[in-house]
């Protein structure tokens, strides 16, 4: 089965947030198909990171995008989620 290579850019809530507990919110947040490849820490501005988190999914899987967005911006400490790229594995 082929799978599905999702990137996207978190922006923590505040410049203060711990992005070591937000990788591991975001981790738990994540329905059981789909799992984090990697994570990626980019500078925008005064102070705030952003991650860039690429998650493995089925690609046969209608919605798994919205849901997984949906759950991450569900964590209190998640202001904004942009999806960057979606490709095959």
């Amino acid at each position: 089965m082929a799978r599905v290579v999702i990137s996207l850019k978190i922006f923590p809530a505040d410049v203060g947030i711990n992005l070591e507990d937000l990788k591991e919110k975001i981790k738990n947040a994540l329905p059981n198909y789909a799992s984090v490849y990697g994570f990626e820490e980019e500078p925008i501005a005064f102070g705030l990171v952003a991650l860039i988190a690429h998650i493995i999914l089925p690609e046969d899987l209608a919605g798994g995008l919205d849901e997984i967005e949906s759950r991450i911006k569900g964590i209190a400490d998640v202001s904004d989620i942009q999806t960057i790229m979606v490709r095959r594995a």
